[in-house]
């Protein structure tokens, strides 16, 4: 069972910036934060995803091949994370739209500000 996911960055600060506007479009707010991490998930709910400076102090940087998958509860709020992301200096990888993965799938990709490839999709009726 996967309990969270974690993803590394240079500026942690910045990160945080990021993600606070991100994440609020589809619910999800900052839980947890120190000079070294930051833990976002439902309110009141426990950290599931967490951005964090690397512990062997070396410079963060994506896996070619890895994203992280985020439920959005609708084509608005896919459309609202996209621009979100773009708007606080991530970059474009898909604009939101259908996708021919199954009937309905509404979806979106971009990169965080250290290029961590972010995927958000609604599942339309």
């Amino acid at each position: 069972m996967l309990a969270a996911v974690c993803l590394g960055t240079n500026d942690l600060a910045r990160a945080g910036q990021f993600y606070d506007k991100v994440f609020s479009t589809i619910g999800m707010v900052r839980l947890v934060a120190d000079e070294i991490e930051i833990g976002y998930g439902e309110h009141g709910g426990a950290p599931v995803f967490w951005i964090l400076l690397p512990f062997n102090k070396r410079n963060a940087n994506y896996g070619n091949g890895t994203q992280v998958i985020f439920k959005a509860p609708d084509a608005h709020a896919v459309d609202q994370f996209y621009q979100a992301a773009l708007d606080q200096g991530g970059s474009d990888e898909g604009a939101p739209g259908l996708r021919d993965y199954a009937e309905g799938y509404y979806g979106a990709y971009c990169r965080d500000i250290d290029g961590n490839k972010l995927h958000v999709v609604a599942m339309l009726s």
